[in-house]
């Protein structure tokens, strides 16, 4: 037997997944790749006509570096939470840059949000909180984003609890 929801049940529902910002692209990180190898070869050449051959090979290290850093950032956007709030229960999946994904699970009328702000940065840090347990949520995000979940979720939560 299927369930159907009312009208006020279905606006009560969110979901949202949170995930970090990444300014460059993959397209972006190849192009700028491209470039500091061409770059690279250009000036690497130039020494090696003078005869200074070692400062090709550290040239090299320098691009090198730059591509494991990048990796190494693009590696660390994999984490993300999903945040999943009805009436019945909020689930909070935490998604962490290995894979490993922890839930956690609250009674959304036992919940409560809880936000730090800075009077310049705007917000900090979001924290539920229910009975016992206690997680930080969207520590990843920037400010605005945070700024704009909280609003939406704190909107979303209040509706669930009214009603």
């Amino acid at each position: 037997m299927e369930s159907t929801k009312t009208v006020e049940e279905l606006k009560a529902d969110f979901h949202a997944i949170l995930t970090p910002y990444r300014s460059l692209g993959t397209k972006g990180f190849q192009i700028l790749m491209a470039i500091l190898l061409g770059c690279w070869l250009l000036t690497g050449f130039v020494f090696l006509q003078m005869g200074a051959w070692p400062v090709f090979g550290f040239f090299g290290l320098d691009v090198l570096a730059i591509y494991v850093a990048f990796r190494m950032n693009y590696r660390s956007a994999r984490q993300h939470e999903e945040v999943r709030l009805s009436r019945q229960e909020l689930l909070i999946r935490k998604v962490g840059v290995s894979g490993k994904t922890v839930n956690h699970s609250f009674n959304p009328f036992w919940t409560k949000l809880s936000i730090a702000r800075h009077p310049i940065i705007g917000v900090t840090k979001m924290t539920l909180a229910s009975q016992q347990q206690r997680i930080s949520i969207g520590d990843f995000l920037n400010p605005d984003d945070r700024e704009t979940f909280s609003k939406a979720f704190s909107g979303a939560l209040s509706r669930v609890k009214a009603g």
